[in-house]
C-alpha cells in the first residue's frame, strides 16, 4: 500500500482559520496515517466505518511558524484514499464551526459527514445516535479522535462512546495542562481531575502512592490507562509524545486504545511514519 501524504497543504480561502504551531503538523500525519491504514484493512470486513471527531476545529490550520495552511485532523481524515462511510464532526466555537460547515459544504459533499455544534461532553447523546446503528447485515466499526485543548474531556464521554466497540485516539494534555495547574486542581473544590478521570477520590489515590507526588503527569496516564481498562480496553500502553521544536520540551500525548489487538498492531504499524518514535511508556 503507498503511503499516505497525511499533511496536506491548501491556499488560504478567506474562512476563518485558527494560528497553530508546528508541531501540530505531527498530530495531522498520526491521525492521517492511521485512518488511511484503518480503512484500508477494514473496508472488506465491517459495512460501515465511522470516524468521530469530537473536536473538529476549523477544518483548516494555519501554522505559525510558517505561515502555511494545512488541512487539520478532521479533514485529513476525510482526504483519504479509502474514506470512511460516516464522519461525524462535532465543534464548540461558533467561529471555527461555521468555517467548517461551510468549507465541508464546499469540499466534501460527496461525503456523508454530519455535523453537531456544540460541547461534546454535553452532545455524547447526539453522536451515539448519529452512529448509524449496529445490526446483522449493517456491521459496524468507528474510530474516534478525541483532540481537547486542555483536559475539558470528561471521562463519562468516553465511557459512553466505548460502550461499543470503539477505537479511540485522545490528545492528553497532561503537560499543557495538568502539570502546570497542578496547585489549582488540587484543591479540594476543583473538580477538573475527577470529571476527566471519572474518579472523584483521585486525591486519595494521589496519597496512597508517594512515587506519584513527583509525577503528576505519570498519575493521571497511569489512572486513565486502569479507566480504559476497566471498559473493557486493552492493558497495553501506546502513547505519542509531542514535544515542542525549538526547545523539545514535552506538551502533550497522543494515546491509542483499542479493544481489539488488530486495532493495536494497525498502530504499530504507522510507527516508522511518524517521528520521533510513537510507543512512550509512562
Amino acid at each position: 500500500m503507498e503511503k499516505f501524504n497525511s499533511q496536506i497543504e491548501v491556499k488560504n480561502d478567506g474562512l476563518y482559520t485558527p494560528i497553530v504551531r508546528e508541531w501540530s503538523l505531527e498530530k495531522y500525519q498520526l491521525v492521517g496515517s492511521y485512518c488511511d491504514i484503518f480503512t484500508n484493512g477494514m473496508k472488506f470486513k465491517w459495512d460501515q466505518l465511522v470516524y468521530i471527531d469530537l473536536f473538529a476545529g476549523a477544518g483548516h490550520a494555519t501554522i505559525k511558524e510558517s505561515n502555511k495552511t494545512y488541512l487539520n485532523s478532521a479533514f485529513t481524515a476525510m482526504s483519504i484514499p479509502v474514506p470512511f462511510t460516516k464522519y461525524i464532526l462535532c465543534e464548540k466555537n461558533e467561529k471555527r464551526f461555521d468555517a467548517l460547515s461551510d468549507r465541508v459544504k464546499r469540499d466534501f459533499s460527496h461525503l456523508n459527514v454530519e455535523l453537531i455544534k456544540g460541547d461534546s461532553n454535553k452532545n455524547v447523546q447526539k453522536v451515539i445516535n448519529a452512529i448509524p446503528p449496529f445490526k446483522r447485515g449493517n456491521t459496524l466499526l468507528p474510530f474516534c479522535f478525541v483532540d481537547p485543548y486542555s483536559l475539558n474531556l470528561n471521562f463519562s464521554t468516553i465511557r459512553a462512546l466505548g460502550s461499543t466497540l470503539m477505537d479511540f485516539l485522545i490528545l492528553k494534555a497532561l503537560h499543557m495542562d495538568a502539570n502546570r495547574n497542578i496547585e489549582t486542581y488540587l484543591k479540594d473544590k476543583n473538580t477538573k481531575i475527577a470529571d476527566y478521570l471519572g474518579k472523584s477520590n483521585w486525591r486519595e489515590l494521589l496519597e496512597e502512592d508517594s512515587s506519584y507526588k513527583k509525577n503528576f503527569v505519570k498519575f493521571l496516564a497511569d489512572q486513565y490507562q486502569e479507566q480504559m481498562y476497566q471498559i473493557g480496553y486493552q492493558k497495553t500502553k501506546y502513547m505519542h509524545h509531542i514535544r515542542s521544536n525549538q526547545k523539545n520540551l514535552p506538551l502533550y500525548y497522543l494515546a491509542f486504545f483499542s479493544k481489539n489487538p488488530r486495532g493495536i498492531d494497525f498502530f504499530k504499524k504507522i510507527q516508522g511514519y511518524v517521528k520521533p518514535q510513537l510507543k512512550l511508556d509512562l
